[in-house]
């Protein structure tokens, strides 16, 4: 797999802005099973045999849109002024190392952590940017996560994705209880397209090992545009058991890249832009079809995201804490929006 977008994150220059000027400085804290680039400040599309670790800190310029994410055209200049900037990367050598920044960024930030987990055809940088803008927009209070598997970053490379998930899974369960090892007292998830199967794949093996919920830190878990087979996801949910917390399902009738992922799967129904996802109700999922909402990707692949409406609703939700108290106030106002109310 090559490595063409191993130097996209960090910039050869800068354009000096006024603090003023910044809308947000975020450090995300990552775990990939992606390789390290030669100079170990980011990753490549490559696999990794091990679990890799690093904290990217990322600027927010005061002009950025919610729902956007403005980036600078490749061979340019970093400007903080006018678009999301990495401005420093952290390498750990080794877990130990990794939990004890991320251990002490929790218990600055009150225990809460979001872990994020980007689809087929991501970079590493695009996931970064991504979970910053998911982070910001939502106006998320906790510690931001970002678990990337090794995606080849290219529409032509939907196998080597999908073998590339598969390789993730166990890794993703790895994390998911180095966090909760790491102090946090509620861990939400936000997944997005094959992401969802990774993540589904995770909360199996969870539920196999009984420590479904991660010893009662599992908070809310959104599964955004799910590039799941609809069989798969049932037996999935099946075997984790109807969750103590229903989880969001996030789909859309125009999800186009979904449309071509079915193909590509011998045309079989994905979860994500399924016509009777309504029926997997019982399952213990709260189904939220935004086929009616506008998204600002041309696929419609990325509304949970880019639509400002809902990721700040989404973000409301996920800010409702008081040890988990009655939040179907928000959660109603989340459906009502995909039934274009």
């Amino acid at each position: 797999m090559t490595n063409d977008n191993a130097t996209d994150l960090i910039g050869t220059a800068a354009v000096a802005v006024p603090a003023t000027d910044i809308s947000g400085n975020h450090s995300i804290f990552v775990a990939t099973t992606r390789e390290a680039s030669s100079d170990a400040k980011v990753f490549t599309n490559s696999r990794s045999s091990k679990l890799n670790f690093a904290r990217v800190n990322v600027t927010v310029p005061k002009a950025h849109k919610v729902g956007r994410i403005e980036r600078k055209k490749p061979g340019k200049a970093d400007d903080p002024l006018k678009f999301f900037t990495a401005t420093d990367v952290v390498a750990y050598e080794a877990q130990p190392q990794f939990s004890s920044a991320l251990s002490a960024d929790i218990a600055a930030r009150g225990g809460r952590v979001m872990i994020f987990i980007h689809g087929y055809n991501t970079s590493f940088d695009s996931a970064v940017y991504r979970a910053t803008q998911i982070a910001h927009d939502s106006g998320y209070p906790g510690t931001p996560v970002l678990f990337s598997w090794a995606s080849g970053g290219s529409t032509k490379d939907y196998v080597y994705d999908r073998e590339s998930a598969s390789v993730a899974r166990d890794q993703l369960e790895v994390t998911l209880r180095l966090l909760a090892q790491s102090g946090a007292r509620r861990i939400d998830i936000i997944a997005h397209s094959m992401g969802t199967w990774v993540t589904m794949e995770a909360l199996r093996q969870l539920a196999l090992a009984g420590d479904r919920n991660l010893g009662g830190k599992l908070g809310d878990v959104v599964l955004a545009s799910p590039d799941i087979d609809v069989d798969v996801f049932r037996s999935q949910m099946r075997r984790y058991g109807k969750p103590d917390r229903p989880f969001f399902l996030m789909l859309s009738a125009d999800d186009r890249a979904l449309k071509l992922s079915g193909i590509l799967a011998g045309n079989k129904p994905r979860v994500g832009d399924y016509a009777n996802a309504a029926d997997l109700a019982d399952l213990g999922v709260v189904v939220v079809d935004l086929s009616h909402e506008k998204g600002a990707d041309s696929l419609n692949h990325t509304k949970f995201a880019d639509n400002p409406a809902l990721v700040r609703l989404l973000g409301q939700r996920l800010r409702e804490d008081d040890g988990f108290a009655s939040d179907r106030e928000v959660t109603d106002r989340i459906k009502l929006l995909g039934q274009g109310s």
